[in-house]
């Protein structure tokens, strides 16, 4: 489980294709506290760490975390957010995030607001997820509070740190992100659908 707050950048040094799978390398500066075996959001997506080096780890993608996911889209030196998983000792700064991504969005707008930014992603609502204004919403792994929500789209807005540190500053209009939508609102749209 995790909480949406992103620890640091992670840089993808080498990425290998194996059957359906890809072994992502990634170059951070807690790649040296994981071990093997341990849970790391990946832009969202929760990966298990297979292999270590000083200043590297490595995970595997399977086919359908790759086909749920932006994760097929990384090439060597794209930015990953990192956060390891949650402390049971520490506070929920974010929201419940357990790293499971539903589907991608793709930005459709982008606008510098004197000091902030407010982006707006459009998603295939037929899956059932939805959003609701003043509710959560994990983009690439980043908790984030809706503030204008539609049915096939939410918009958000982001404060200059989060801008400054999470790779939200490299996406632009047409590029894809992780979504996994709030929990709660996922059981509360099935159970009303039965």
């Amino acid at each position: 489980m995790f909480t949406g707050i992103i620890e640091t950048l992670g840089e993808v040094e080498n990425i290998i294709t194996e059957g359906t799978n890809l072994h992502f390398t990634i170059k951070s500066d807690i790649s040296n506290q994981l071990k093997i075996d341990q849970s790391v959001a990946h832009n969202g997506v929760c990966l298990t760490v297979v292999s270590l080096t000083e200043n590297s780890h490595t995970v595997t993608a399977i086919k359908e975390t790759l086909e749920k996911s932006s994760m097929k889209h990384l090439k060597i030196g794209s930015k990953v957010n990192l956060e390891r998983c949650m402390l049971m000792n520490g506070r929920l700064d974010g929201h419940i995030v357990q790293g499971h991504v539903d589907q991608t969005a793709i930005c459709i707008k982008r606008d510098e607001l004197n000091g902030s930014w407010e982006y707006r992603f459009r998603y295939d609502s037929a899956t059932g997820n939805v959003t609701v204004e003043k509710g959560s919403v994990c983009i690439n792994g980043i908790s984030l509070t809706v503030v204008g929500s539609e049915r096939d789209e939410f918009s958000v807005f982001i404060i200059p740190y989060t801008f400054e540190h999470t790779n939200l500053h490299e996406v632009n209009v047409g590029d894809a992100v992780n979504i996994e939508f709030d929990i709660i609102g996922k059981y509360v749209a099935r159970l009303t659908n039965l």
